[in-house]
């Protein structure tokens, strides 16, 4: 099997709405990831998170803040590229959260030597 790093991708102004969402929506939202996890199973690797506060590292040491549309991943393993893809049916961020919500799929390579 292998590997894939799905990166969640939504505009700033999306996640700020999340963020400023009522406890009780902010519960709904999370159960439909739950129930997206529990038909994804034992292929769902890692949940992730939501990720907020990055910041981007250049080769002379100097980071600056980025206002990326990156706002999560999760780590799946499939046997193929579409395998994986097939997982992502159903999942909540592309299921009417944002309709600027996109997903972008990941094939973990193996390292050399490894």
């Amino acid at each position: 099997m292998k590997k894939f790093l799905i990166l969640y991708k939504a505009p700033v102004d999306a996640m700020a709405q999340t963020f400023s969402a009522s406890p009780e929506q902010q519960a709904k939202g999370m159960e439909a990831w739950m129930q997206w996890a529990k038909k994804t199973g034992s292929q769902l690797i890692e949940m992730g998170s939501p990720l907020t506060n990055a910041r981007q590292l250049g080769p002379d040491g100097k980071t600056t803040t980025v206002k990326n549309q990156i706002v999560g991943y999760s780590i799946l393993e499939a046997a193929s590229m579409d395998g994986a893809i097939a997982l992502l049916n159903g999942d909540p961020h592309i299921s009417g959260w944002s309709a600027d919500a996109l997903i972008e799929v990941h094939e973990s390579m193996a390292l050399p030597g490894t």
